[in-house]
């Protein structure tokens, strides 16, 4: 299925106008939805809340760090290990969110966090992020234009399943069984890739900043852990940190978009229908929150990016209720259906390169 079949479609000359009176009604609903959120206060800053956060994290990376001092010879350090990945993923959480202006009150002060919290902290390039994240928001799961549905290893759409060769092709085929696989090396790709891109050739605001910062972070991290731990397990360490902050990363980002309809190129859509029928949210309530550095609420965050984390919830209600006055479908579920639906879409594409047909199921919205 796709977004087109769950808009109004003008087929019958005589439900054109009705079709398009209920997109128009639909487009003032929302501005009076946004019109709202601000009279509720769901759009201020909340500077306490991530101060808070930010310094919750800096103590855990501190202790991490000297549980990595404390450990050097022990193969309890794995777990040291595990726990960096944890804390790397939950700064770049909190990254992410300055840069969707969340965090401070203006957009400079925001940009300078997210690139010192992004870069230094988390590894990867912040300049690389946004250019990636904006075209995101801008055109979800819009096949073409959303970087995060291109093919790399695997593929997202029976189009580009059919294209894949070699190699991909291989993965491509098994691609819903090897999920999970995959995602352990997804840290590493997203370390390596930021880094690429910001030596492409495009313009690239406060490049030599980032750079300075990666050397810096990549020299301190890596000298510690080899100075301070014997290289076999030194490695084992930075195998188990990576995998864990690729899998977790992987599990957070997965199920908030794939599996939901695919937007045909040609396809044009309304912000609201653009937003909430290509995005899903993970019930579980506070602690699924923390968890996923708010991006369980999916929905929320696409229609109001710089809403902060705390507000989301609240958002959540009038959102859905907004939905269900309007006809307009609402993806929620928990984590375990959201991960199988996922793993089901990427098993479907696959089929269609092993079979060499276009997968009619594979842009089925997950229920």
């Amino acid at each position: 299925m796709t977004v087109a079949e769950l808009t109004p479609q003008p087929a019958p000359r005589r439900d054109r106008s009705a079709a398009g009176e209920q997109v128009a009604a639909r487009t003032r609903s929302f501005t009076e939805l946004a019109q709202t959120v601000r009279g509720r206060g769901l759009n201020n800053r909340t500077r306490g809340f991530y101060l808070i956060v930010a310094s919750a994290l800096v103590v855990a990376l501190g202790g991490a760090f000297a549980g990595l001092a404390l450990l050097r010879d022990s193969w309890f350090l794995l777990l040291i290990a595990a726990a960096f990945g944890i804390i790397f993923t939950q700064f770049a959480f909190l990254g992410h969110e300055a840069s969707h202006r969340q965090v401070l009150a203006s957009g400079p002060a925001n940009d300078r966090l997210g690139r010192v919290l992004s870069t230094l902290f988390v590894g990867i390039s912040y300049a690389w992020w946004m250019n990636k994240h904006t075209r995101h928001h801008g055109n979800p799961n819009r096949i073409g234009k959303d970087p995060d549905i291109d093919s790399s290893i695997v593929s997202f759409n029976p189009e580009d399943a059919l294209a894949s060769t070699g190699l991909r092709r291989w993965v491509t085929r098994r691609q819903g069984w090897l999920f999970f696989v995959l995602l352990l090396f997804l840290g590493l790709e997203l370390h390596l890739t930021s880094i690429i891109g910001l030596f492409s050739r495009r313009r690239i605001e406060g490049r030599g900043a980032e750079i300075a910062m990666l050397a810096a972070r990549f020299a301190v991290y890596l000298g510690l852990v080899f100075w301070l731990v014997p290289v076999g397990l030194a490695f084992a360490f930075l195998g188990v940190q990576f995998a864990v902050f690729g899998l977790y990363m992987g599990i957070t980002f997965s199920p908030n978009h794939i599996g939901m309809p695919m937007v045909p190129r040609d396809q044009r859509l309304d912000f609201l229908d653009k937003q909430v029928l290509t995005s899903r949210n993970v019930s579980g309530g506070w602690w699924m929150t923390v968890l996923m550095g708010g991006l369980n609420y999916q929905i929320e965050h696409h229609l109001f990016p710089s809403m902060p984390r705390p507000h989301l919830a609240k958002a959540r209600t009038l959102v859905r209720r907004h939905c269900k006055e309007h006809g307009v479908p609402y993806a929620e579920n928990s984590l375990h259906e959201a991960l199988a639906i996922v793993v089901r879409h990427m098993n479907e594409v696959g089929l269609t390169a092993s079979r060499n047909f276009s997968c009619p199921t594979a842009g089925a919205l997950g229920r």
